[in-house]
């Protein structure tokens, strides 16, 4: 049970806080995690590593020269947001690009994903490598839909060491991809973990049993069995890690068994002396290999086996020297400090030139997010009834946080006196970060995007409005991996693009236009009753999701038709009616 707190709302923060406190000489606190504290030599390729809170010492333990040069920090078992990840790899870059790498699960694909586009836009080169090595996850055939484990530790480690040997992003990705493939993992629970604050545990393991297959964010294992002897677990754990060794392995392993959070050192070593017995029966050669918490889980009761199997290249990065707060080895050169402003003296970002037209632009923008928050606060307990039917109930309310934090951000700015740009990209940067999960990513994306397109102007064409819609789904579609048919919001975005753009080139101006493509992505909402949900967390529970329609296709045609509604009201509050913002030159959809 995780007892030590006084909030445990405040939990990952206080925790992070005082992990800084406890570690100055190896890091420093940056809005949204944590980089090294020493210098980086300049040209330096940035390795950036994150995920949820509680399964140190990944993350931040890992952040020190040989290793990562910043770690972005969730909540408890969630994913950092996008504007997290992306604070701290602009804080880790050194000019020579940014690796970014985590485990495979949907809400850090998303928000790491969000960053990376962000950050290439901006110049900073950033590539992407999936840590992929449990093999109860998926079938060997189907390795990219594995999860991450703790072959995190192998990947994030030769990586780390490539990039502090000065090679560039090209051969660092390399190198990770190489390690990832290399790398296979496979773990068992004793016991579930408690969040903090929690009563019981995330799951219960029955009396006699062990769990095979668990996941590192509280999820249990796919089978259980009855509890094994060390020699048996040993057995279990080495036969199926070598029944799944990559087409190309040769015969020198690393081996990692790795505590989750309550399985005693003594235990972890009595298991790793077996294992390596077997290893070595098997002709391999261990190398080099750990044993002790490296990847934990809370209070976890259960453990992990590491395999990584070598070849020389990999062999010399998983051998260079590391210094971080939990993983140490060899030895490097001390490195002097280098001064970070922490979150509290962030300096804000550049002061944008608008004009007053914009900035009155901008307060259009913010009063339609209030638009988009009025909806979704009115439809907040349907959207999670709906969800509730095949998921897990949270949609409404995930959606509540996001835009009532995106309307706050947006009026803030407006009040600032910015343009639609920025009042977009605030709101887009708030309704991730508080929102979390997929939706999160995928609107905060996708209003940013369309910030970006707008950008500063003093007024707008109507072609200005059809490239905002299509930067607003290319960031849903690019970022989320959904296709029609798949049961998401993407069934409803795309005949809602599809509509306008077919209106619009048909002379309708945009506020038509945007009422044609409302109707059309109410229609094709209602319609997901029909189709099994192929992405998602509903994608187990298919058969309970038929006839009912999908929640986040329902929310967006509800936003959709609101934001159309408001368009064509007239109301004598509306900026969208007031003449001193209708852009003065003719033309199709001319008018805003």
């Amino acid at each position: 049970m995780t007892q030590i707190f006084d909030n445990p709302a405040d939990f990952a923060d206080e925790a992070l806080d005082g992990f800084v406190a406890a570690n100055r000489g190896y890091v420093a606190r940056v809005d949204g995690g944590v980089v090294r504290s020493t210098e980086v030599p300049a040209g330096q390729v940035a390795l950036v590593v994150g995920g949820g809170s509680g399964h140190y010492p990944a993350f931040a333990g890992l952040v020190g020269p040989g290793l990562a040069t910043g770690s972005a920090c969730g909540n408890m078992f969630a994913s950092p947001a996008a504007g997290q990840v992306y604070r701290v790899a602009k804080a880790a870059n050194a000019g020579g690009g940014v690796l970014l790498s985590y485990g495979n699960y949907a809400g850090d694909v998303l928000h790491f994903g969000q960053a990376q586009l962000r950050l290439n836009a901006e110049g900073i080169e950033t590539r992407t490598v999936l840590v992929t090595d449990d093999i109860a996850s998926a079938p060997l055939d189907q390795i990219e839909k594995r999860r991450g484990i703790a072959g995190d530790l192998t990947v994030f480690k030769i990586a780390g060491a490539a990039a502090e040997a000065g090679l560039d992003l090209g051969a660092v990705e390399r190198l990770a991809i190489r390690t990832n493939y290399r790398t296979r993992s496979l773990g068992v629970a004793f016991d579930g973990c408690t969040l903090p604050g929690a009563d019981a545990p995330l799951f219960h393991v029955p009396a006699g049993q062990m769990s095979l297959g668990l996941g590192i964010h509280g999820e249990p294992g796919i089978s259980e069995h009855p509890m094994p002897t060390a020699s048996e677990l040993a057995e279990l754990l080495v036969s199926r890690l070598l029944a799944d060794k990559p087409d190309d392995a040769g015969n020198r392993v690393v081996a990692i068994v790795n505590g989750l959070g309550t399985v005693k050192y003594d235990e972890l070593f009595l298991l790793f002396g077996k294992i390596e017995k077997l290893l070595t029966a098997a002709g391999l050669t261990v190398v080099e290999p750990e044993c002790g918490e490296l990847v934990t889980s809370l209070d976890m009761s259960g453990l992990s086996l590491t395999l990584l199997w070598l070849d020389d290249e990999l062999e010399r990065y998983w051998a260079a020297p590391a210094d971080t707060p939990a993983f140490r080895k060899g030895n490097l050169a001390p490195r002097a400090r280098r001064e970070l402003a922490g979150p509290e003296d962030a300096v804000a970002g550049e002061a944008e030139n608008t004009t007053a037209a914009a900035a009155e632009l901008g307060r259009l923008a913010a009063a339609v997010l209030a638009q988009v928050q009025g909806v979704v606060v009115e439809h907040e307990e349907e959207l999670g009834n709906l969800d509730a039917i095949a998921g897990d109930g949270d949609h409404g309310i995930g959606m509540r946080r996001g835009v009532d934090a995106a309307a706050a951000a947006a009026a803030e700015a407006a009040a600032a006196g910015v343009s639609v740009e920025r009042v977009l990209t605030s709101a887009g940067e708030a309704w991730s970060e508080r929102a979390g999960g997929t939706s999160g990513a995928l609107w905060g994306s996708a209003v940013i995007a369309a910030g970006l397109a707008l950008g500063n102007k003093d007024s707008y064409r109507g072609g200005d409005a059809a490239a905002a819609v299509t930067a607003f789904v290319d960031a849903i579609t690019g970022l989320g991996g959904a296709e029609p048919g798949d049961k998401t919001m993407v069934d409803a975005l795309l005949p809602y693009q599809e509509a306008f753009r077919a209106a619009f080139d048909g002379g309708t101006q945009v506020k038509g236009a945007l009422a044609a493509a409302a109707a059309a992505a109410r229609e094709a909402a209602d319609a997901t009753a029909s189709l099994r949900p192929l992405k998602g967390r509903a994608r187990p529970l298919a058969e309970k999701s038929l006839g009912h329609p999908d929640p986040g296709a329902v929310s967006f045609g509800l936003i959709a038709s609101r934001i159309a509604r408001y368009a064509e009201s007239g109301t004598a509050d509306n900026p969208l009616t007031d003449s001193r913002l209708a852009a003065s030159a003719a033309g199709n959809g001319a008018q805003e």
